[in-house]
């Protein structure tokens, strides 16, 4: 009896193993939530009234799928107009202030999420990590790059604060 009833408990506890490892997915690390060091880029205004509110406004967590995104940190000195969550493999980060980009021309596909125009950025990637967007129809403009297996939640989130926070102005292309 024990001859037979071994095997097939072996065989049982091989396909659990099996069967929770399929399901359990890749083993992905958990997000970075150290103090992120964010260099300083060409903002000239950043720290205006604007931005200020933008920020002051999105001072909590992001959806991200089924998951949150909190809030992270920045490392000493951080560059104003600057805000950012864990996410793995890179974080969510968002600037405000940025000058008009050069990718915006009168031909520009521009997505409209929650009332606010984006310009998606291709930074030339076969398989890209990041996606960045532009609120480009907004008295500053908001850079948000997010990872791209994040999905849609961090992009909605943050035009809908963008939206309620900014007013809409009419897109300046040249």
């Amino acid at each position: 009896m024990i001859a037979i009833a071994l095997p097939v408990l072996l065989a049982v506890v091989v396909a659990g193993i099996g069967i929770t490892a399929r399901f359990a997915g890749p083993d992905t690390p958990p997000p970075d939530t150290t103090p992120l060091a964010t260099p300083p880029v060409d903002a000239p205004d950043a720290a205006g009234p604007e931005c200020t509110s933008l920020l002051a406004n999105l001072d909590g967590d992001l959806p991200s799928g089924d998951a949150t995104l909190p809030v992270r940190a920045l490392a000493d000195p951080a560059p104003d107009g600057v805000r950012a969550w864990a996410a793995a493999p890179r974080p969510v980060v968002l600037r405000c202030g940025l000058p008009r980009p050069r990718e915006l021309t009168p031909t520009s596909a521009l997505l409209e999420i929650d009332g606010v125009q984006w310009l998606q950025l291709d930074d030339g990637v076969p398989e890209p990590v990041v996606a960045t967007y532009v609120a480009v129809d907004r008295p500053v403009y908001v850079v948000l790059t997010t990872p791209v297996d994040a999905g849609s939640g961090p992009l909605q989130a943050v035009s809908d604060v963008v939206r309620d926070t900014l007013s809409a102005t009419p897109v300046a292309v040249r």
